[in-house]
This record gives structure tokens, C-alpha cells and sequence, in this order.
């Protein structure tokens, strides 16, 4: 059995650049496909090609999947990793990549189509005795009829949906028939299928996720929980392994549900299965992800695994060189994802030219980036720059050393959400984990009052009198000073003393 001599990343990014680094320790030759705003990027000088796919465009480049595979044809690849978001969960992609004579470095075509509509996916986990909220399907109209003998609150979900889009809360019949019509409007704008359905809200759930992989020989394992509570915008900033949510007993409890899904839907390669979790320790199958997740790096802390290196052997044809019980939890993992977004603004994107770029080191430190210097965020792609990943012994010191690793993360010309994470991790709720969904809804308020008081505290002639303390003895010409390193002034100042 022979591995792959060359695979072509089908994104960009940090993945893309992530998944290069899991190549090239196995030897692996790899080739990068870039747009016009990503011509320069880190991931583009790690590969060992790369070749231009189109403009800023999405549809004239990592969407272009005509244009993807024409690359890959002349590249001569063996196979294509598609990394997440993107073609990640395209049935019709990873189906057109066998066609063409590559290997898709994912599930089955058939396995991401069946998995990836919610509603097929939930009638397929009701039929494996899989824990579920109660929930209808159907058209509009039946939907507005069953709707009606359900408890409220009710959840609206697009049936093909994924990233907070085509969702709606309902908590009276009065808004019931509008919230449908508008899911489904907006599922057909966003998704290209119209299909809702209606499931029991959960008002103060946690999200958690088990992590498994299945081989093309039948194995299937799982590599423990991921705590993915923390969100705004149904969008999660900070996800840690393992959950200090579950005990032992549920924790082998839905290793074990993820397990039997996997299984029974003969998973191959890496994916995930995410739960909603009550205040009982009740869980519930939410959906399944059909491609490696963006918070992969805290399971590979706290299990010592691979995953992406994993995902390239069993799509080589290897069985995994792991049983479940060789998988072990140690110690404890955070990642902050770290953005370029207006926390004051609620959240919004903040695009723009970044003139200092710091990243801060250390044993258990671990940053996955597209960057390794001052760059422009793109206002056409994501807005994540970083993720900041930090290991310890214990959850207590894990947080510690995330907090002292936010502090050294130092990024000026674009307003990002680093000062939020660091004073959300401060608050006492997320300490004790007294947290759920809801937590940035409820405490954002709180948490920019905190930043805005944590500056006011500070008197503006401390860093003048340090400055000025400093330069009775610096040299103008010194580039190792810290004044020159940390970027806060483009033309170093001078005082004379007298």
C-alpha cells in the first residue's frame, strides 16, 4: 500500500497551510490553488506548487470546481484535500473528483448528500434509537399544522443549513407562519433548497461535539469531546477538550452514540457529530459535520493524534493505526479564534490593512494562521486570522496560560476580538462553567464595560514616564528594542532631557 506522492489543498488559509504541514511530515508533495488576494499568503510559499485559480470572487476560484480539477489534472495529484468550509461538504465536488480519477480526501459523496440534509439526517439517527428533540418535517403548510400541537418555544431550521443561517426561535403561535415562510425564503436564497423543519428549543443548551474517524476497512473510533459552548452569532470563538461539562458516564455515552452513527452510515475519514446538551446532562443529536472542523487542534492537544495526518492515511487506504481504546484524554485544551471583527459593533467584520502582526510562543502554545506577519484581511474571505491554541495540565492552568498567551497576541491596524476573549475568560461564569449557548448574548454587555474600564485605569503618563525613562539610555539606531518590536508608533520618538 502506497501513500500519495502529491494532493492539491483545495482551499485557503490557515487550513490549507495546516493541512500542508500534515503532508510534508509524511513526505507528501503539495500543490496550493490561490486567488488574486491570496497570490502572496503564507500557504502559497509552503507548497511545493501552486497555481492561480481566478479572481476575488468565490465562484471564479475555490467554488470553481471545473477550474479546481482542471489544476489538479495538470498538477498530476493524486488525491485533493478540501480542508473545511468551501467544497468541504459538496457531494457533487467530492463525486466529480472520483469521476476525474482523484482520491477525495473526505466520506463518500453519497455519505456527505445523505448526512448533510438535516431532516434525512434526523429521521436516519431517529431510526438508531439516537437521542433527538422532538421535531416535525414536511411542506410549509403541513409544518404550519403540526407546528401548532407542539410546546413552544419552537426552533426553524433550514433543512440544508449550517453556520447560524436559515434559523429562527418562535415563541408564540402568532409568529409562527412568518417565521416558516422566512426560513424557507431565506434557505432557498442561502442553500438552494427551500425545505424547513420545526424542532423543540432548547432555551439553555451546551453544544458539544465528539470527534471520530472511520477507515475503509470498518473501523471507526472516537477521539473525545469538544466543549463548543462559547458562540456569538452561532458562530464558535472558544472550544476546549475535554468538556468540563460532562462526567465520565455521559462522556462514554456519546462517544459511544457517535460511534453507533458513524458506523451505521459506514463513515470513512474524519467528521464530527454534534449535540445539544441540557441542563440534565440530557444530549441530543444536532447534526453531523462531514469534514474536519476548525477546532480539530484541541483534540490533537489533549489525545496526541493527528487528525489531518489521519485523514491522508485513511484516504490512502491505510486502517487506522488506532483502536478506541489506545485513545486517551491528557490534560486540557483551549482554542480563542482570534478575528478581525468590532466586538462594539456587534461583531461585524473588520477588514483592512494590518501594519503589525505579533504572535505569541511558547511550550503549549500553539497559533495555526494563514500569516506569520503584517498582511491585509481580505474583506471578501472570513474573517479569522488566527487560532490561538493552549494546553495544560488542569483546565485552571490551561486558562491561565490562555489568558498570558492573549496578552502577548498583539495585532494593530484592524480591530480584532482579542481584548473581548481575554476579558471573557475573566468572567466568573465561564470560569464555573456556569455557561450555554446564550453566554455572549447575555454577557457581552458586560464584558466591553469591562475593556473600557480596564483602559480608563490605566494613567496616561504611565507609558509617557516609561518611554521617557527609556530613552535616557536607548539608541535610536537599536532595532532589537522593544519600542521597535511591539509597532506602536511608525516613527520611533525622541525626548531631550535637560
Amino acid at each position: 500500500m502506497n501513500l500519495f506522492n502529491k494532493i492539491l489543498i483545495a482551499n485557503r488559509g490557515e487550513i490549507a497551510a495546516r493541512i500542508i504541514r500534515s503532508a510534508q511530515k509524511l513526505g507528501i508533495k503539495t500543490v496550493a490553488i490561490y486567488s488574486t488576494a491570496d497570490r502572496n499568503s503564507m500557504f502559497v510559499e509552503m507548497a511545493d506548487e501552486a497555481y492561480f485559480i481566478g479572481g476575488v470572487e468565490l465562484h471564479e476560484s475555490y467554488l470553481n470546481i471545473d477550474k479546481i480539477l482542471k489544476i489538479a489534472k495538470m498538477a498530476k495529484v493524486d488525491a485533493i484535500h478540501p480542508g473545511y468550509g468551501f467544497m468541504s461538504e459538496n457531494a457533487e465536488f467530492a463525486s466529480k473528483c472520483i469521476k476525474s480519477g482523484f482520491v477525495f480526501i473526505g466520506p463518500d459523496a453519497e455519505t456527505i448528500q445523505f448526512m448533510g440534509n438535516k431532516i434525512e439526517a434526523r429521521k436516519f439517527a431517529k431510526s438508531i434509537d439516537i437521542p433527538l428533540t422532538e421535531g416535525v418535517t414536511g411542506s410549509v403548510d403541513e409544518l404550519k399544522k403540526a407546528a401548532r400541537s407542539m410546546t413552544f418555544p419552537l426552533l426553524v431550521k433550514a433543512a440544508a443549513g449550517g453556520g447560524g443561517k436559515g434559523m429562527r426561535i418562535v415563541r408564540s403561535i402568532e409568529e409562527l407562519d412568518d417565521a416558516i415562510e422566512s426560513t424557507s425564503r431565506e434557505a432557498k436564497a442561502y442553500f438552494g433548497d427551500e425545505d424547513v423543519f420545526i424542532e423543540r428549543y432548547i432555551e439553555s443548551p451546551r453544544h458539544i461535539e465528539i470527534q471520530v474517524v472511520g477507515d475503509n476497512h470498518g473501523n471507526v473510533i472516537h477521539l473525545f469531546e469538544r466543549e463548543c459552548t462559547i458562540q456569538r452569532r452561532y458562530q464558535k470563538i472558544i472550544e476546549e477538550s475535554p468538556s468540563p461539562t460532562l462526567n465520565s458516564e455521559y462522556r462514554k455515552k456519546m462517544g459511544e452514540a457517535a460511534v453507533k452513527i458513524a458506523k451505521k452510515v459506514n463513515y470513512k475519514n474524519a467528521g464530527t457529530i454534534e449535540f445539544l446538551v441540557d441542563e440534565d446532562l440530557n444530549f441530543y443529536f444536532l447534526e453531523m459535520n462531514t469534514r474536519v472542523q476548525v477546532e480539530h487542534p484541541v483534540t490533537e492537544m489533549v489525545t496526541s493524534v493527528d487528525i489531518v495526518e489521519e485523514q491522508i492515511l485513511v484516504a490512502s487506504g491505510y486502517p487506522l493505526r488506532y483502536s478506541q481504546n489506545d485513545i486517551k484524554q491528557k490534560g486540557h485544551a483551549i482554542e480563542c479564534r482570534i478575528y478581525a471583527e468590532d466586538p462594539e459593533n456587534n461583531f461585524l467584520p473588520a477588514p483592512g490593512i494590518m501594519n503589525f502582526y505579533h504572535e505569541p510562543t511558547g511550550k503549549n502554545v500553539r497559533v495555526d494562521s494563514a500569516i506569520n506577519k503584517a498582511a491585509v484581511v481580505e474583506s471578501f474571505y472570513d474573517p479569522m486570522i488566527s487560532k490561538l491554541i493552549v494546553y495544560g495540565e488542569s483546565r485552571e492552568i490551561a486558562l491561565s496560560r490562555m489568558g498570558e498567551a492573549l496578552k502577548e497576541f498583539v495585532i494593530h491596524g484592524v480591530k480584532t476580538n482579542i481584548a473581548y476573549l481575554i476579558h471573557l475568560l475573566r468572567q466568573n461564569d465561564f470560569i464555573e462553567n456556569k455557561i450555554s449557548t446564550h453566554f455572549c448574548d447575555l454577557k457581552t454587555g458586560t464584558i466591553l464595560d469591562s475593556i473600557v474600564q480596564s483602559k480608563e485605569s490605566i494613567q496616561n503618563y504611565i507609558p509617557l514616564l516609561s518611554f521617557l525613562i527609556y530613552s535616557l539610555e536607548a539608541r535610536p539606531d537599536n532595532k532589537n528594542s522593544v519600542w521597535q518590536q511591539i509597532g506602536y508608533w511608525r516613527e520611533i520618538m525622541s525626548f531631550s532631557v535637560i
